[in-house]
């Protein structure tokens, strides 16, 4: 008889049709399902009531042949179970191309590169191309023929809006972020009160945050799951190692956004996330983790709080910058302590307010021989940019000096990670920033210039803000001591750019940029409106 192979059920294929069509010539009509005992040797059915698993067999059987489980798969809207031959993530009944209205998208949809590089441009064609061609469609994109038909557009008109200049009636483009969907959050214009896409609660979209980052402390999903679970109305009982790390992935990711794009793009967001991580804080934590809980929501607390800053949300800013900053005493954290108080200061430096600056910057430098090499550099450069704008030459000069002999005796694997950032064009930028209030006045113009210079040629892509504002002083500067129409090439350059990101402080700096210019007798002609 053979030796039995048990709990194996064939897959549908052309013997189980074959087996079908027997049971139909031998029984009328009967399609009754059966499953099927293997022996060697031979095949027999058995009733399907029979305890039989689940596991997959070859078109031949042995003895001691080895079945291979094939992990299962949902659709993400109605969580039915997905073919093995489907490689989109929609089962049919749901597949967005067939459908006659948009569905939910999952968070990762809209949190994806594909999406946030369409959200970023503000031109609603092409955030509807890139939502017809996401690939969570599976290869397929959606036609334009059918998202014509959601938006009341025939398919001439939607080619017209995908390629052509960006729309700009305000009434269509929340009539069509309505039929899309697209989170209130996401947009570069204010829903109308009352709109549905307002009663969606923004944790479902904080969630998506580990899909789109590759570098978080913890697993993307360990932090996908914490962002998803994460109710701003609830408190955790108990806080343990898993939930701080999550923490400290979500303060790098928010970061790592805000100096690609600027603080605009999703600093709500932020603040919704800081407000749950401040609940934390009245949760249950064992001793030996407090302070390591402490740390994580002050490094959020001062992600926040420079977003804001970058939105120039002046009174938030400091709210959190206050906040972050108890949280980094509390923990005895001196690392985070000095990156927050040079933030802080650089805040007041900016709003006009260069003494207090001073006074956090060597608040900063108490506790200075327990901060690395790059840590103090960043002090120094903070200290310069506030005695250039309080005019002190001599200061200035000293200031640059020491940052660039620390900066000198730099090991990027003794700083802690938020300061990857701090590389030879932020260095350069930072020192050219500070020399450029002297350089205006005729003092050390041309090394200003070859520092700003070496900013903007030297900042990688992860660094678009930091490059752009470094580029726009580059040009006041040049516009101010040297050639105009060398500064109107560069200024130029710089405006476009500045255009792609959601910076008030690039947006300030633009203008500054327009008040040199004019004052040379020339204009630009698209300036980003504040």
């Amino acid at each position: 008889m053979g030796t039995t192979i048990d709990n194996v059920i064939l897959p549908l294929s052309r013997f189980d049709f074959r087996t079908r069509r027997r049971s139909r010539e031998g029984a009328g009509n009967d399609y009754t399902r059966v499953a099927f005992r293997v022996y060697v040797g031979r095949i027999s059915t058995a009733p399907h009531g029979d305890n039989v698993g689940g596991n997959s067999v070859g078109r031949r059987c042995g003895v001691g042949m080895k079945t291979r489980k094939i992990e299962d798969r949902y659709c993400v809207h109605c969580g039915g179970h997905l073919s093995r031959y489907n490689p989109a993530e929609w089962c049919g009944a749901c597949t967005p191309s067939i459908a006659d209205e948009p569905l939910d998208m999952p968070a990762h949809f809209w949190w994806s590169e594909h999406m946030l590089a369409a959200l970023s441009s503000w031109h609603m064609g092409r955030v509807i191309y890139a939502y017809r061609t996401h690939p969570i469609h599976g290869g397929q994109p959606i036609a334009q023929k059918r998202v014509a038909y959601w938006l009341d557009l025939t398919q001439a008109q939607l080619s017209r809006i995908e390629t052509g200049p960006a729309p700009e009636l305000l009434t269509k483009l929340i009539r069509w972020a309505q039929v899309l969907r697209i989170p209130a959050q996401l947009l570069w214009f204010k829903m109308p009160a009352g709109s549905t896409l307002d009663e969606v609660n923004r944790n479902d979209f904080l969630r998506a945050a580990a899909a789109v980052t590759a570098t978080a402390a913890a697993s993307p999903h360990s932090l996908l799951q914490m962002l998803n679970d994460a109710r701003l109305t609830e408190i955790p009982a108990r806080v343990g190692t898993a939930e701080i790390e999550q923490l400290r992935a979500a303060a790098d990711l928010f970061a790592g956004w805000d100096a690609l794009y600027g603080g605009g793009l999703v600093r709500e967001v932020v603040a919704a996330q800081l407000r749950v991580a401040v609940s934390y804080l009245r949760a249950g934590c064992a001793p030996e983790h407090r302070n390591d809980l402490y740390s994580a929501v002050g490094a959020l607390s001062h992600t926040a709080g420079f977003m804001a800053f970058d939105a120039c949300a002046h009174s938030d800013a400091a709210d959190m910058f206050d906040l972050a900053l108890k949280c980094a005493e509390e923990a005895d954290a001196w690392q985070l302590r000095a990156k927050i108080l040079s933030s802080m200061a650089r805040h007041r430096i900016w709003t006009g307010k260069p003494k207090d600056g001073l006074r956090l910057t060597q608040k900063a430098f108490l506790y200075s021989d327990r901060l690395t090499a790059t840590e103090r550099a960043m002090l120094y450069t903070t200290q310069a940019r506030a005695h250039g704008k309080l005019g002190d030459v001599q200061a200035v000069t000293t200031a640059v000096g020491r940052a660039d002999d620390q900066f000198s005796h730099s090991r990027p694997a003794e700083d802690p990670t938020w300061m990857n950032y701090y590389d030879t064009a932020q260095h350069a930028g930072d020192t050219g920033h500070a020399l450029f209030d002297i350089a205006v006045q005729g003092k050390f113009g041309s090394e200003a210039r070859r520092r700003l210079g070496t900013a903007v040629a030297d900042h990688t892509a992860d660094a678009e803000r930091s490059r752009t504002i470094s580029m726009i002083k580059l040009a006041s500067l040049t516009m101010s001591t040297g050639d105009p129409d060398e500064a109107a090439e560069i200024g130029s350059v710089a405006i476009a750019r500045a255009a792609g990101l959601k910076s008030m402080r690039a947006a300030e700096d633009v203008h500054e940029l327009c008040s040199y210019a004019r004052h040379a007798g020339l204009a630009f002609d698209q300036v980003p409106a504040e």
